[in-house]
Order: C-alpha cells, then sequence, then structure tokens
C-alpha cells in the first residue's frame, strides 16, 4: 500500500480516538450536510458544543451570565490575529468576568469558563478531518481546508497540516508553509488556537502561531518518562504525548506564554516536552519537600507520569536539580514552574525568591520573568538592597515573586552573638520557594560561602536540617 497523506491522516485520527477524541468528517458537520452543526463555512467555532459546554462547566450562574460568556468568547474584537490568539487565551485560562442580576436583584461579578481544567471528562473532545473554512477578501471569497483540526468544547484549539514524505516536492515545510497561508487566508480559525502541528509521517514538529521554522520542534517523549524508542513514529509520540487529555490541559493552562522584548514582535511561546515534564516533576517534588506529610489535596483527573524521585523524603525541605543545557530554555522552564507553584493548591499560595550571583543574571531573569507576568499571575519584584530584601521577606503573610543576589543576605553588620537560635528568622512559613539560578559554590557553600548567611536566617528546624546534609548537599 502506498504511503499517502490519506493514511498518516487516517492513523492521526486513529491515535486521538485511542485517547478518548470521538471524530467527525468536516463535510458532514457543515451547514450543508447531514449532521448540519455549522451555520455557514464562515464559522470557525462548533457553537451548539461551545454552548452546552458553558451551560455545563458553569451550572451556577444563571442563564443570563452564561450568555454573555458566549458573546464575549465569539466576539474578540482585536485588530490582528496574534491580538485575537492573544486575548482568548487570556479568557480560555483565566475565565471570562460576567455580571448579572443576584437573587437580590443586585449586580454580582462572577467568572465562567469555556474549558474544565480540573476535570477532562467535562470536555468534549473531538478531531475534525477536512475542515473547510471560507473567508471574504477584497478578490472575493476563499476557502482553504485543513487537514485536521482539534476541538475541545466546540473551539478550534489545534491545528494538524499533514504532507506526504513519498513525495519528494512535499516536505515538512510544506506543510509549515501551507499554514501560513491559512493565517493570511483564515485568519478567524487561528484566533481561537493555541497549537500548530506539522508532520510529513515521518518528521513531526510542534509550534505556536507565532512560530517560524527554527521554534516547530519535535516532542521527543509520551509520559515523560524517557525519550519514547525508535519503533513509534514521531507523529504517534507528538500525538499521545501531547493530547493526551490531561497533558493537553496542563500545557495550555500553565505552559503558554506571549512574550515581548524591548522593540521586538511579540511570540506566543509554548514550553518543549523537556520543560514540560521537568516542570512538573519539579512540582511534585516540592510539595514533598515543603510538608512533613503529603498535603490532602484532591489530584486533578488525568493521568501523569515522570521518573520517581529517588531518596527524597516528605518535608526534608530539598527539591533537587533541573539540568539545563546551554539554549534549552532555562529561564523559561523557572517561569513555568513559578506559575505552577503559584496555583497549586497545596502550596497555599507560597512566596518564591529566586537568586543568584550576578547583577547582570538577576536582571536577566528578572526581565524574561516580568514578561511572563501573566503565567505568574502577579507581578515579580527585585530587591534594591540588603534592606529592600529584608523588607520584603519579614514576617511576609504569603504570595511574592522576589529577585535578589545572594550576596544580599550578608548582614549589614555583625550578627548578634544569639546567632543560630533564631533571632535572625525572617520567615518559618514551609511554602518560602527558593530558586538558585547557575548555583555556584558562592549558592551553596555552607562553611565559607553566601549560603551559610542563607540559612542563618532561616527557621531553627530547617537550618539544622540543612547542616546535617550539608556534606551530600552541592544543591538546593
Amino acid at each position: 500500500m502506498p504511503f499517502t497523506e490519506s493514511i498518516i491522516e487516517q492513523a492521526a485520527i486513529d491515535w486521538l480516538k485511542d485517547l478518548g477524541y470521538t471524530h467527525a468528517f468536516g463535510p458532514e458537520i457543515a451547514f450543508d450536510g447531514e449532521l448540519r452543526e455549522r451555520g455557514d463555512y464562515h464559522e470557525t467555532l462548533l457553537l451548539s458544543r461551545l454552548q452546552d459546554a458553558i451551560a455545563r462547566i458553569n451550572d451556577d450562574l444563571p442563564a443570563q451570565a452564561q450568555e454573555e460568556a458566549l458573546r464575549k468568547i465569539t466576539r474578540l474584537g482585536k485588530p490582528s490575529l496574534l491580538l485575537n490568539n492573544h486575548a482568548f487565551h487570556h479568557l480560555l485560562v483565566n475565565g471570562i468576568e460576567v455580571d448579572y442580576k443576584g437573587d437580590d436583584g443586585r449586580m454580582v461579578s462572577g467568572r465562567a469558563y469555556v474549558v474544565d481544567f480540573d476535570d477532562p471528562d467535562n470536555n468534549d473532545w473531538l478531531v475534525v478531518n477536512q475542515y473547510t473554512v471560507e473567508a471574504s477578501h477584497q478578490n472575493g471569497k476563499v476557502n482553504r481546508r485543513p487537514d485536521v483540526v482539534i476541538f475541545i468544547n466546540g473551539l478550534p484549539l489545534a491545528v494538524i497540516e499533514l504532507k506526504n514524505a513519498a513525495d519528494e516536492n512535499a516536505t515538512i515545510w510544506s506543510a509549515f508553509n501551507q499554514l501560513q497561508t491559512y493565517k493570511n487566508d483564515i485568519p478567524a480559525l487561528f484566533h481561537y488556537n493555541e497549537l500548530l502541528i506539522i508532520s510529513d509521517g515521518l518528521n513531526t514538529r510542534i509550534g505556536s502561531v507565532t512560530s517560524n521554522k527554527e521554534w516547530f520542534l519535535p516532542w521527543k517523549t509520551v509520559e515523560g518518562e524517557g525519550t519514547a524508542p525508535a519503533s513509534l513514529t514521531q507523529l504517534e509520540v507528538l500525538l499521545r504525548g501531547v493530547f493526551e487529555k490531561r497533558r493537553f490541559l496542563d500545557l495550555i493552562r500553565y505552559f503558554i506564554v506571549f512574550e515581548q522584548e524591548r522593540g521586538a514582535p511579540t511570540l506566543k511561546k509554548i514550553a518543549g516536552y523537556h520543560q514540560f515534564h521537568a516542570v512538573n516533576y519539579a512540582l511534585d517534588e516540592t510539595i514533598r519537600a515543603s510538608h512533613d506529610k503529603r498535603a490532602a489535596v484532591e489530584e486533578l483527573k488525568g493521568v501523569y507520569k515522570t521518573q520517581p524521585m529517588k531518596g527524597g523524603e516528605s518535608g526534608d525541605h530539598r527539591i533537587g536539580v533541573i539540568w539545563h543545557t546551554q539554549g534549552s530554555g532555562k529561564s523559561l522552564t523557572m517561569a513555568f514552574y513559578t506559575g505552577r507553584l503559584v496555583l497549586h493548591p497545596a502550596m497555599q499560595n507560597p512566596t518564591i525568591i529566586v537568586i543568584t550571583d550576578r547583577n547582570d543574571l538577576d536582571d536577566q531573569l528578572f526581565g524574561t520573568f516580568s514578561r511572563c507576568s501573566e503565567v505568574l499571575r502577579q507581578t515579580p519584584e527585585q530587591a534594591a538592597s540588603r534592606e529592600d530584601l529584608r523588607e520584603k521577606l519579614l514576617g511576609r503573610i504569603a504570595g511574592g515573586v522576589f529577585f535578589t543576589t545572594i550576596q544580599k543576605f550578608m548582614p549589614v553588620s555583625p550578627l548578634p552573638s544569639g546567632e543560630g537560635k533564631g533571632e535572625g528568622i525572617l520567615s518559618d512559613r514551609h511554602n518560602i520557594v527558593v530558586i538558585a539560578d547557575e548555583a555556584h559554590r558562592s549558592q551553596y557553600d555552607f562553611i565559607d560561602g553566601y549560603a551559610r548567611q542563607l540559612i542563618n536566617i532561616a527557621h531553627p528546624e530547617f537550618r539544622a536540617e540543612l547542616e546535617k546534609h550539608a556534606k551530600e548537599l552541592h544543591y538546593l
């Protein structure tokens, strides 16, 4: 049997069906098809599915609030594809603010959601092939038909474009170029897009609406336990690794940022497979290390697997190390990790302290985090001096993302003779997380390095635990 594009398309559909997606053929759900889920080819959303989902997920809101949520999500009203895409992403992950009359007749503010991120099974999962979209241009109407579109609750969140690897004139980059044509000709479809996939059956890449060729990257693992075996095609690995329901929801919710450096266009960035799994792994270890007993928090429904921690004990205050090679996105990994910590209920609104030992690195990381403030759900702060650092941390009840060089933990004057008995404590909370970047000896040496000053202002029990493990701890 020849290796054709239709075979690749059917294989992709079958793998998604294995993950629990239902399948529909584009022409059948068109306005003139048997199932008629669309009013016309200009409609990019499956509105009846979206309306049903809003009612199902927000059954505590009155009908008028649900209708307002539907109106806002379908009328984004921005002047460009990227601005609409950014606006949609914000509404998708944070919910839609709605106003409605309460039982007492007064106006009440609420928040409606179009996707249930906590319970994957409370969503409608659909894969559609040959999905025709029509748009009007100055020179008339144009029709385009993406190969595969993945919908959650009627929202077209992912587009897959396929080419035939057996055709020497149609490479994976032919699929990339086809997506650029779609963005130009039928931009309304991409207002709601989160992920773009290109594949020729042999090579497969994932990117965003702003990704150039360089940033369409492979996904090399399914469950995060190791690199996928060579017996699996790249397309199967990516589909099973990304579009498993729990992972897909997490990727959308926690691992997408819109970043703009001064004078440069906004870029929509998606975590790579190594960042995604490293952060989820680190999150689990942080919860373990920061609690005497595993927090009694209901786990999110779905499947997530990764390598187990060896030797870690509950409440030992030791999370571990994430090792990055140059250019692998260390700063974004740290931002994604912080964003996950901030939102996880087990961490109870933690305080995050990012430590470096160079001013230029401190400024660089602070700049990255500042541009990623949406994923952090707060604005990070940079300690200007030792006094400023102490003021920010002393007696803080909860929250905050702070940047400092470790030198600022040095006392302004020698510590009193009572050092070591707790007089210098800044906080005794369990949910303060310290992230050390480029942990050189200045940051982890408990004998005569700066780390000695850091633990001097820690809780006595924490300090004793660190000193106990000083010989074996090379990184915190």
